[in-house]
Formats: structure tokens, sequence, C-alpha cells
């Protein structure tokens, strides 16, 4: 398992599942505010996933939260539903979306 957030999504690449993602189109914009933070998105496309570093254009989803809460959700020492009713977490867009989030990257 990855120490920063950095390494958490160049890990996530391997980890998406192709198979729970066919079907579906969407594009999630990940944003960790504050010190070792950043932005990265996931591009789904037919069965299809892209990591990359940065903005993406019109993503369907946007999770918001601080450095620091991203690297607890990203270990298991917080669970995104809690963090998301505690507003550590913060969601624009399709809602749903996030409830797929573990299954979509197999992250188990």
């Amino acid at each position: 398992m990855a120490d920063t957030i950095q390494g958490f999504f160049d890990e996530l690449q391997d980890k998406l599942s192709p198979e729970k993602m066919a079907g579906m189109n969407a594009t999630f914009q990940f944003v960790a505010e504050g010190e070792g933070g950043g932005e990265w998105n996931v591009v789904i496309a037919d069965g299809q996933g892209t990591v990359s570093q940065g903005t993406a254009e019109n993503p369907t989803i946007v999770l918001t939260a601080s450095s620091e809460d991203w690297q607890a959700l990203t270990t298991g020492e917080l669970n995104g539903q809690t963090a998301f009713l505690t507003g550590k977490l913060k969601i624009q867009g399709d809602v749903t979306l996030a409830m797929k989030l573990e299954s979509l990257f197999d992250l188990g």
C-alpha cells in the first residue's frame, strides 16, 4: 500500500477492474487540499480506465478532502461514508458514483 497520495494514484491504474467498469462512462476528479496534495482524475469509458494527474474537463463527480484525510481514506483508516457524513469528504456531482468507488477500483 502506498505511503503517499501520489503513490496511491500511481498504483491505482493497476487496480482498475475492467469487468466492473463495463458499460460505464464517467470521470472522477479527486482533489487533495493542503501539503502533499494535488489533483488526479480517473476517466472510465467502455470498460477501460485511465488515471492521470491534473484536472479533468467536465468531471462527472468531484471528490475533495484535505490531504491528511485523503491519506487516511487511501489507507483504510477512514471510511468513505463516515468521511462524507462528517464533512471531511465533499462530493459534487453524481453521488451514486461515489458509492461505487471501492468496487470499481480493486482496493481490497
